[in-house]
């Protein structure tokens, strides 16, 4: 006797008769004779007394179909087996639809759900069909009832979830000098140890490629500057070498020779050593400037995932202080500031300097001089962005200035924001680690539901319960993706669990990825937080220092909470400042076909990213930094500060500074700079003229501008959704 009914969604339910009556009594109505009780009686009881104790839906209806076909009205049987069809098209209907906008490479949120993926390409439509495809199994087998119904309902957002399945991670920082050194194998061939800057450049770009095949998210190198100079070195060796194989001399004396610094300067009035060991740098500085040249122009143009995305790509760099490291530092800077190609902006890698006092951020230090160079960089060419190794939160007890391996003490960042350093169950490090996957919360909708309540503490002691029973639930789905990613197997990601990943190079190829995954983060997100506080109090934080100081409290709970999960789960839990694409319009949408349109909250069609002032509020960058600034230190997994500055600062490079020392003075750990820079699509010309609609190269009247998406940057924004060009054109200069 049927007692149990499993559904298509994978919820388990009580046995009904009465729908399988009605279902009868539908194609009954659509024959000549109409309905007959007493034969659907007699089937659904038939049905009911000789079916298992628990039958899927599926089950059900195949068995209804042969108690049809065996009775006197067959004619119900067809009408039956023709609404099945019916009611089984319109459930395809959706995925049907979706497809057809993907064929037709529509221009809507679901084809440019990512700015960085061409989804009209070939390998771009396949990597869409699949995420589609994909996202239902998840809802329908990998999530339990309660995070199901918190997705459906508007409260949380899995990212990456068409890749849940994979049981691939989100991101690392790699350790370079272990493949350097070391060499890798992924696939079919080996990439052997490096002895020369152009093959470390390579490698560093092989690297980056094979792991964004392994993983959903970003790849980054924490240390580029410090993981590349020995090659300077070696390369300088190499030009003493092949003089000695020209003049007959040895040199091998001053293969070692202290170099105070790489710098080209002419061989007039030099002789002898002096003159060959000139001679040697000049080399070398050319093949290094070419080694980074390539690096970037790789970076562009080599691509992961199938073939439709460039890899997402970050390297941190800046603290070197050695000649060999300034060598890769310049030349890296230079090549950036000249461009790719027709003198194009690079997108990625993203590049972050690394601020540090004592070392680059003063005039007496010794780096001073390449952290003026990368100001003006940035000034021209958006990057690098300014990672703060001075925040408060941001020191390592371990750090030394006379320690040639520092860099294993320093803070490094994802470009898009991600941020991995504290660790409960290991080293205190960004290298080797990386973040395992996150999850972000609708704190705006939250906070409507709590906006009929007339007194004020109740409402927001009522969003504080809320939010606590949403932060519950996602933690336990962290936990359950982490539980199902921890069974991957080590050859499941050749080169992550083999040279990359903290802890994978003990691992046996058939052995799980458990022992070593919980070096990594599970991170909790939010996004809105101006909206929320308009909906709790009436203005948000940049206005009013009432909802300045709720916003804290509610971001401190939240780091609160996740201290909690991190001692009861024993994980590594942080909260995000989600950098929200897609999903900034995707929850706005949910909410404002609930609750309509509310000014100030669900009037635009996005939500303001994680903490920030909204973008249309007109504020200077000293007040937008000291409002920000704040809640860096509570979003430990990651966070950026933005400035957008007016005009051309191709000249300026004194904005940039100016902003840094913003960083400085407020604690804030990561900041970019907006500014505006034209791009012609046909040739390429790039100019930081305003409004400008015709190509003074080409003449083309194809323009667009190259802006900041979510920490990095996107070469034409036709790949943006709606809701990120609604947020582009409300944005406003800071001044």
């Amino acid at each position: 006797m049927i007692q149990t009914v499993l559904k298509r969604d994978g919820r388990v339910v009580g046995y009904n008769e009465e729908k399988i009556k009605a279902a009868i009594r539908k194609a009954m109505l659509q024959t000549p004779l109409g309905e007959d009780e007493t034969l659907i009686q007699k089937i659904t009881d038939r049905i009911g007394v000789t079916g298992r104790e628990q039958m899927t839906v599926e089950e059900i209806q195949d068995r209804v179909e042969v108690e049809l076909m065996k009775s006197p009205r067959k004619e119900v049987a067809k009408r039956y087996i023709a609404y099945r069809d019916q009611r089984s098209i319109a459930r395809r209907a959706k995925t049907r639809d979706i497809f057809l906008e993907i064929i037709e490479a529509k221009n809507n949120d679901i084809t440019r759900e990512n700015a960085n993926m061409n989804t009209d390409s070939p390998a771009g439509m396949m990597m869409k069909f699949a995420s589609e495809t994909t996202k239902p199994f998840v809802d329908d087998y990998l999530l339990t009832a309660e995070a199901r119904d918190a997705v459906r309902h508007g409260y949380l957002h899995i990212h990456d979830k068409d890749y849940y399945p994979t049981k691939s991670l989100t991101c690392v920082q790699h350790p370079l000098d272990n493949i350097l050194r070391h060499g890798f194998i992924a696939g079919h061939g080996e990439s052997r140890p490096a002895k020369r800057i152009e093959t470390a450049s390579v490698i560093a770009c092989i690297s980056l490629e094979t792991a964004q095949n392994e993983m959903h998210g970003g790849q980054a190198i924490p240390a580029f500057d410090f993981y590349l100079a020995p090659f300077v070195r070696s390369s300088f060796i190499e030009e003493l070498k092949k003089m000695e194989e020209v003049t007959g001399e040895d040199l091998s004396d001053i293969y070692n020779q202290e170099i105070k610094d790489y710098e080209k300067k002419t061989l007039d009035g030099l002789k002898g050593r002096q003159r060959a060991i000139q001679h040697a740098v000049n080399c070398t500085v050319s093949r290094v400037h070419q080694s980074m040249e390539a690096f970037i122009h790789n970076m562009n143009t080599i691509h992961s995932r199938g073939g439709n995305q460039v890899v997402f790509s970050s390297i941190n760099y800046g603290t070197d202080t050695s000649a060999e490291g300034r060598c890769v530092i310049r030349e890296l800077l230079k090549s950036t500031y000249e461009g790719v190609g027709n003198g194009a902006t690079a997108i990625f890698p993203i590049q972050i300097w690394k601020k540090k006092k004592g070392v680059n951020y003063m005039p007496e230090d010794p780096n001073y001089d390449l952290y003026r160079l990368a100001c003006k960089v940035t000034a021209r060419r958006f990057f690098p962005n300014f990672v703060n190794l001075d925040a408060t939160f941001n020191h390592h007890e371990l750090w030394k200035a006379d320690d040639p391996q520092r860099f294993r003490h320093e803070v490094a960042t994802m470009g898009c924001r991600t941020r991995v350093f504290e660790n409960r169950y290991g080293d205190k490090t960004s290298i080797g680690r990386g973040n395992i996957s996150f999850s972000t919360i609708n704190i705006v909708r939250i906070a409507i539901e709590c906006m009929s309540i007339v007194d004020k503490d109740e409402r927001i002691e009522r969003f504080f319960s809320k939010l606590d029973e949403v932060l519950e639930i996602t933690a336990r789905q962290l936990c359950d993706r982490y539980n199902f990613q921890k069974t991957a197997l080590v050859k499941q990601f050749p080169l992550l669990m083999s040279r990359l990943w903290t802890g994978a190079e003990k691992l046996s190829p058939d052995a799980t990825i458990e022992q070593v995954i919980n070096q990594g983060t599970l991170g909790i997100g939010f996004i809105g937080l101006a909206e929320c506080l308009v909906a709790l109090v009436g203005k948000h934080h940049g206005e009013s220092d009432e909802a300045q100081q709720l916003g804290l409290r509610i971001v401190s709970h939240m780091r609160s909470r996740v201290n909690e999960f991190s001692e009861r789960y024993q994980h590594n839990f942080s909260v995000l400042a989600t950098p929200a694409e897609g999903l900034s319009g995707k929850f706005t949408a949910k909410d404002r076909k609930t609750f309509g349109e509310i000014p100030g909250i669900t009037d635009k069609i996005y939500y303001t990213n994680s903490n920030h002032v909204p973008v249309y509020y007109k504020c200077s960058p000293r007040h937008k930094a000291k409002i920000e600034g704040p809640y860096h230190e509570l979003t430990r997994g990651g966070h950026i500060f933005y400035v957008e500055i007016d005009g051309d600062a191709t000249h300026n490079p004194q904005a940039i500074a100016d902003i840094v020392d913003l960083m400085d003075s407020n604690n804030i750990g990561y900041c970019s700079v907006n500014h505006n820079r034209n791009r012609c699509m046909k040739c390429g010309y790039e100019d930081a003229s305003e409004k400008l609609t015709e190509c003074p190269k080409c003449g083309g009247h194809e323009i667009d501008k190259l802006q900041r998406i979510t920490g990095y940057l996107v070469g034409t924004t036709d790949r943006w959704n709606s809701a990120k060009l609604a947020e582009l054109s409300d944005r406003v200069v800071h001044k």
